[in-house]
Order: C-alpha cells, then sequence, then structure tokens
C-alpha cells in the first residue's frame, strides 16, 4: 500500500537573531514574508541549478579591506562631508 508524502515539508534552521531580524526587515519592505523568500531563494537554486548569486573566496587585498573597515580605530573621521571632500 502507497502511503502518500505531505505536500509540503518543515526546515528547521539556527539563525543569528540579528541577522533574522535583519532579513525580516527587508522582507517586510518588499512586502514577502521569510517563509516566501526562503521558497523563493530554493526556487532560483532549482533554476540556475547552484547558488543564485557568485560565491567566492576573498583575494588577501579583499581580506585586508575588510578588517581594516572593521577596525573602528583605524577609521578616519571627519566632522562633515565638506571636511573628507577637502581631503580628496
Amino acid at each position: 500500500m502507497l502511503t502518500q508524502s505531505p505536500k509540503t515539508h518543515m526546515i528547521h534552521a539556527r539563525i543569528d537573531p540579528d541577522l533574522k531580524e535583519a532579513a525580516e526587515q527587508v522582507f517586510g519592505k518588499i512586502g514577502i514574508s521569510t517563509t516566501e523568500a526562503i521558497r523563493l531563494f530554493l526556487k532560483q537554486v532549482e533554476l540556475h541549478q547552484g547558488l543564485p548569486f557568485p560565491v567566492t573566496v576573498p583575494n588577501a587585498e579583499t581580506v585586508a579591506a575588510m578588517l581594516e573597515a572593521n577596525d573602528s580605530a583605524r577609521l578616519n573621521r571627519y566632522a562633515s562631508f565638506r571636511e573628507l571632500r577637502g581631503k580628496m
């Protein structure tokens, strides 16, 4: 005897709460739910037969730039946009 499989399956994932909240704010702005966004992503994976965007390992120069950008002590600070423009 054949048993019917469910029409949908559940996906459970552990997500950083800040990331989840930030993503949900974006989804809200474009009028979709988190579930719809996940379904959209999975459909794009199916259509592309892979990730729907390029994924690469950053080179040393890019890694150095990301580390520098994340180190607030190394960032230049300006009192105004006009001051910044004067440095260019």
